[in-house]
């Protein structure tokens, strides 16, 4: 399966597919923290605005979507421009055929051209695993050479049950005294389709 997976660029036209895969963690699971499935058009604006600077992109099996991931500054100070925290979701009914990694991988590639140096994942962690959240997502996080950094303790409610939240990391650049200015993603897409046929 993993041949015929194709990634691809996010459009905004491709919302209803997206929030579709997200309406599942929503409603049944408390890997995400939000209660509410965003509208479509809500959907349409969150890619339009990452993409104002980073990279979204799909994973693409058989014509239909099967995943997706995206990045968002870590903290909006000029400070931080290098540190970028990670999204991914994949559908439910695809997971674990190493789609998530394939779509971390392509955007691993187009986060180097940009110089970016650190990746942040914010994951929701259970005390004790439950019918709505294992610790899946460390696990795979920790595959993708990702490590711990950080906790915080009942910090969110979801399904009358409290939940943590834990920060994990990953280096993919050098820091060092003169760091080259971040690149936006716009002014790569044209290298980013020539050097890995993402467009």
């Amino acid at each position: 399966m993993d041949e015929e997976v194709e990634i691809k660029l996010v459009k905004p036209e491709d919302a209803l597919e997206l929030q579709r895969i997200y309406k599942h963690y929503v409603k049944n699971t408390a890997i995400t923290f939000e209660c509410n499935v965003p509208t479509v058009e809500e959907f349409k604006e969150r890619i339009e605005n990452t993409l104002k600077k980073y990279p979204y992109l799909k994973a693409v099996y058989k014509g239909n979507i099967v995943g997706y991931t995206y990045v968002g500054p870590l903290i909006t100070r000029a400070a931080c421009n290098w540190s970028v925290e990670t999204s991914i979701y994949v559908d439910n009914n695809y997971k674990k055929l190493g789609i998530g990694s394939k779509l971390y991988d392509s955007l691993e590639k187009i986060l180097i051209k940009q110089n970016i140096t650190n990746l942040y994942a914010c994951i929701s962690y259970p005390k004790i695993e439950d019918e709505y959240l294992t610790k899946n997502s460390v696990n795979y996080h920790e595959k993708q050479v990702y490590k711990f950094v950080g906790e915080f303790n009942n910090c969110a409610y979801k399904f009358n049950k409290w939940y943590n939240m834990i920060w994990m990391e990953k280096t993919i650049g050098s820091h060092k005294e003169n760091m080259p200015d971040i690149k936006n993603f716009n002014d790569i897409k044209d290298e980013v389709k020539e050097e890995y046929g993402i467009y």
